[in-house]
């Protein structure tokens, strides 16, 4: 009995052993593929949002006549700033004001990008499994409105959370998906 404990314990370890070798492996391999895809990731050690976000320059001239459109924007932003200065629980905050705006102005686009700076939050946090849901949401609203942008990355993102969770099985669905997508973009 204590022999066949002793060597329970054993193979459990060199499973858990195995098991995060493999997983280091995953994570290289894909850290390759995006560098090489050139495709923005929203693994905890980078930086989140697309570059034109916030620009005032690349928002309609409506914008700056509707004071609910404008605080999204600002609330969008400063969720991208607190991320930047590694303060994700303070974007989180933002993001969650943002995604209320947006959904009272009824704009997807808005709701989309907001769901994506609440998942690179709770990703960064290492709530991993809040962070799937909003990542989730990204598809989502991507497949209600028609416009894609952001959704390869949140399939990434998906694919990375359930890798920090051990749950290789739904991982590799997710960067299954993922590779195909970036092989047809």
């Amino acid at each position: 009995s204590l022999i066949s404990t002793f060597l329970a314990g054993t193979l459990a370890r060199q499973r858990k052993l195995e098991v995060e070798k493999i997983n280091g492996q995953l994570r290289q391999i894909f850290a390759k593929m995006r560098r090489q895809y050139q495709v923005e990731t929203y693994a905890p050690s980078l930086t989140y949002a697309p570059a034109t976000l916030g620009r005032s320059q690349d928002l309609p001239q409506a914008t700056a006549l509707d004071p609910a459109k404008q605080e999204l924007t600002n609330r969008l932003r400063g969720g991208k700033r607190f991320l930047r200065e590694k303060n994700p629980q303070a974007a989180f905050d933002e993001f969650q004001k943002a995604m209320a705006l947006a959904k009272e102005l009824n704009d997807r686009v808005e709701q989309k990008k907001a769901a994506r700076g609440l998942g690179a939050s709770c990703q960064r946090q290492g709530k991993f499994r809040e962070a799937i849901k909003h990542h989730s949401m990204v598809l989502t609203i991507a497949h209600l409105s028609g416009e894609h942008s952001g959704y390869t990355e949140a399939l990434g993102a998906i694919a990375d959370c359930y890798t920090e969770l051990g749950d290789l099985e739904n991982a590799a669905k997710f960067y299954d998906q993922y590779i195909a997508r970036l092989d047809n973009e």
